[in-house]
């Protein structure tokens, strides 16, 4: 059965983004069906005791008060299933390999955008929508979806979008890329919208109100405790679980020196977590994988670029070197760059186009 090329499905959170870009899009003519994703429940807590976050009571009561002000249809699916297989147990496989994760990426890339097109078939939908601060476009000339940065740069979630693929980008719409939060805001206020003033959420909605060792321990029950090392490899200290470590750390380290002391690196055939001054997280190559290209299929020569190395890090410069394996590729940054971390994202831009990216493996002087 053909698809409605005027349907879109919008995922609402309950949050302002997400309401105004459905009111947005009905302002353009589309024929807008809400739709709340659950994705988390925590054992033994309910979600009429939760607030602020994506799965909350209050946010789906929201959705569905923005849903029924502007007279369209709004339904709650059950994700929990796949949230879980995708976001949830491979963010506990990388803590336990020694890997800091930003589930924000996979939860953007499975749930957001595969699943949720999955279910806009079902409903015979040509699109999916999010709130998210980022653009797409049609280059004619290359023949390709592009990813650009949102206008507003405080906002800007591009980061987080860079596995994207072609088809995804084809069904894809976000009108808030062209919007700042404060016209956002203003747009909601007009419409007297109830999640107009609703503050953020700054937490992983799964790990509100704990630390994540506390949040690995209770899922796995078992946390890769050992030493606690210095730059000579000498054992200075026991630490409980290498889950409450990641690199570039220093708070919580359970040493009393009097010189500051951070997390270098983290050896998981030994559990051993080395820790040092601060200068000796600088690092100049980082090796990339897992890579998705969005301007172009493949990388076949050398590109200059600018690159972060977490969704808050300023561009650097740097050089991205083609693959020997068809996935390991190297990024020389002009300047070092401190405390890259396996397992974060590093996302690669030309100007404000989103080149491509893929995860942190390992990184040297």
């Amino acid at each position: 059965m053909p698809r409605n090329k005027n349907r879109v499905l919008v995922g609402m959170s309950g949050g302002v983004d997400s309401s105004v870009t459905a009111a947005l899009l009905q302002e353009q003519g589309y024929d807008v069906i809400g739709i709340t994703m659950s994705v988390w429940e925590p054992e033994g807590e309910s979600q009429a005791t939760r607030t602020n976050s994506c799965c909350g009571i209050s946010e789906i009561d929201d959705a569905k008060r923005v849903a029924g002000k502007l007279g369209f249809p709004h339904y709650v699916l059950n994700f929990r299933k796949v949230f879980n297989a995708k976001v949830i147990d491979p963010f506990l496989n990388a803590y336990s390999l020694g890997e800091t994760p930003n589930p924000c990426v996979n939860c953007n890339k499975y749930i957001k955008f595969d699943y949720l097109i999955m279910k806009a078939d079902e409903f015979d939908a040509e699109y999916v929508a999010t709130g998210h601060y980022a653009q797409i476009e049609r280059d004619d000339v290359r023949g390709r979806y592009l990813l650009r940065r949102g206008v507003d740069g405080r906002k800007d979630q591009s980061y987080v979008l860079y596995p994207f693929v072609q088809t995804v980008m084809a069904r894809t719409l976000m009108p808030l890329g062209k919007f700042t939060k404060e016209q956002t805001r203003t747009k909601a206020e007009a419409l007297g919208l109830a999640t107009a003033n609703k503050p953020e959420s700054q937490d992983i909605c799964f790990v509100q109100g704990k630390s994540y060792g506390e949040f690995i321990q209770k899922k796995r029950r078992e946390l890769h405790s050992g030493p606690l090392v210095d730059e000579s490899g000498k054992k200075i200290g026991e630490h409980p679980g290498i889950e409450f470590f990641t690199i570039g750390q220093r708070k919580g380290i359970g040493l009393a020196r009097p010189e500051p002391l951070y997390v270098l690196s983290i050896d998981t055939s030994t559990s051993a977590v080395t820790v040092g001054p601060k200068e000796a997280l600088y690092k100049k190559n980082v090796t990339m994988r897992n890579v998705n290209w969005i301007m172009f299929d493949r990388l076949t020569e050398p590109i200059r670029v600018t690159a972060k190395i977490r969704y808050q890090a300023e561009d650097a410069w740097a050089t991205v070197h083609p693959s020997q394996n068809g996935d390991a590729h190297r990024i020389e940054f002009d300047e070092l760059q401190c405390a890259p971390t396996p397992g974060q994202s590093i996302v690669l831009y030309e100007g404000d186009v989103v080149v491509g990216g893929g995860i942190i493996e390992s990184s040297s002087y």
